[in-house]
């Protein structure tokens, strides 16, 4: 019993004590009836200021998002279940054509050059003609075609010029695939072999494509003391330009696991991370615990459970609501 009850409690009591009650044991279990009474309500009080405030702090940490809304949002979700934890290293590399499909045209027979039909960056194809030179044997033009189909590389002639016998006219390459050269440091050239799964980006750019080691090089490159592993990639629209660095990540090992999210799942919000569980049109904030990680998935080691609804696409809007909620209830 609270002090202030068991003062109100004293003072019936010495009240009806005065007025010769003290004896009369109707009135003593009245008084008494009634302290309880007073007592059993204090305690309810305090039990629903208890559950209120429960209730508000639930409130600060989910907020309700009309399934219209969420979807014109662009709130994405999906279940919780198994997943792979891909062991990768990060490194970098140099585009260079392939060996083999590099072509250099040379004069046949020394004399002037009449014309050239190709510039730089034009592409050509096999049998194409490409210059024209009058010799200085036969006093007659012959014609220079093109070996191979391709990219022109290089044009070392001007009409006009005299061509000696051997030189080289044009450089062409074809670049419908291209070599990606890439160089590892230390122990993480151990941990290298064909076949690895390896995704190629340019620099500053996440997104990429996807190929596989041929083979790691016997040698070491000789300015950098790197071992280089070799892959290949398509290059059908030109886009990829030799001599580009690129950046690459090649994919050692992958470990199952029970549960994992995408990393874009996650937000911190109390210093702890956080994913957003969606119950119906209610998306609440679960702490959750992690373990490894990847450039693209995390473990998830407590807190969630498989099937469960979790944000996957724009989560940070979620957190911005349910801070804003919290920020409202402060004031």
């Amino acid at each position: 019993m609270k002090p202030e009850l068991m003062i109100v409690a004293g003072l019936l009591a010495l009240s009806l004590s005065a007025c010769g009650g003290g004896s009369d044991p109707k009135a003593a279990a009245q008084a008494s009836a009634e302290t309880k009474h007073a007592d059993e309500a204090s305690d309810s009080h305090e039990h629903a200021e208890g559950e209120a405030g429960h209730s508000e702090q639930t409130e600060v940490e989910s907020t309700v998002i009309r399934t219209e809304i969420a979807r014109r949002s662009g709130i994405g979700v999906a279940a919780v279940g198994a997943g792979t934890i891909a062991d990768e290293h990060d490194v970098q590399g140099l585009l260079t054509p392939l060996e083999g499909r590099v072509a250099r045209i040379t004069a046949r027979y020394p004399g002037p050059v009449r014309s050239l039909r190709a510039n730089v960056g034009d592409r050509v194809s096999a049998g194409q003609t490409l210059a024209t030179i009058d010799s200085n044997l036969s006093l007659t033009t012959y014609s220079i075609a093109a070996p191979i189909s391709g990219v022109v590389l290089a044009r070392n002639a001007s009409v006009g010029e005299v061509a000696v016998e051997g030189m080289a006219l044009f450089e062409i390459a074809d670049l419908s695939s291209l070599w990606v050269d890439l160089h590892v440091f230390g122990e993480d050239a151990t941990h290298l072999r064909p076949g690895l799964p390896v995704t190629v980006m340019r620099m500053g750019d996440d997104s990429g494509v996807e190929t596989t080691l041929d083979r790691i090089l016997p040698g070491t490159a000789t300015a950098s003391q790197s071992t280089v592993a070799r892959a290949s990639i398509k290059n059908a629209d030109g886009l990829w330009r030799p001599g580009s660095a690129v950046r690459a990540r090649v994919t050692v090992e992958q470990l199952p696991v029970e549960l994992a999210v995408p990393l874009t799942a996650l937000q911190r919000m109390d210093d702890s991370d956080v994913v957003f569980v969606r119950e119906g049109e209610r998306y609440s904030a679960r702490p959750v615990k992690l373990g490894r990680r990847d450039a693209r998935r995390v473990q998830v080691l407590s807190g969630l459970k498989a099937g469960e609804q979790v944000v996957i696409e724009q989560s940070f809007l979620i957190k911005a609501d349910i801070e804003k909620a919290g920020a409202s209830h402060e004031h």
